[in-house]
């Protein structure tokens, strides 16, 4: 299975790493919560379940590992 391993943002992209190496991104845009959030609260976020999301508490935001796999074939490192 994999998994979350980090993530981090560009001025317009969320970029996830995946454990077996892809690193996969999509717009903040695409995502409401996020793209109102602060660079602090965009920060702050936990990887959970051992990677299979990734959790910002304060913008009540999670995001599935599954759901950034989909996005693969459309924008991939």
């Amino acid at each position: 299975m994999v998994l979350i391993k980090s993530v981090w943002f560009s001025q317009n992209n969320i970029f996830v790493e995946m454990t077996d190496g892809r690193v996969v991104f999509e717009p903040v845009k695409s995502y409401p919560n996020l793209s109102k959030g602060t660079e602090k609260q965009l920060s702050n976020y936990s990887i959970e379940c051992g990677g299979r999301w990734v959790h910002w508490d304060e913008l009540d935001e999670d995001l599935s590992a599954e759901g950034f796999l989909m996005m693969q074939n459309h924008n991939q490192f």
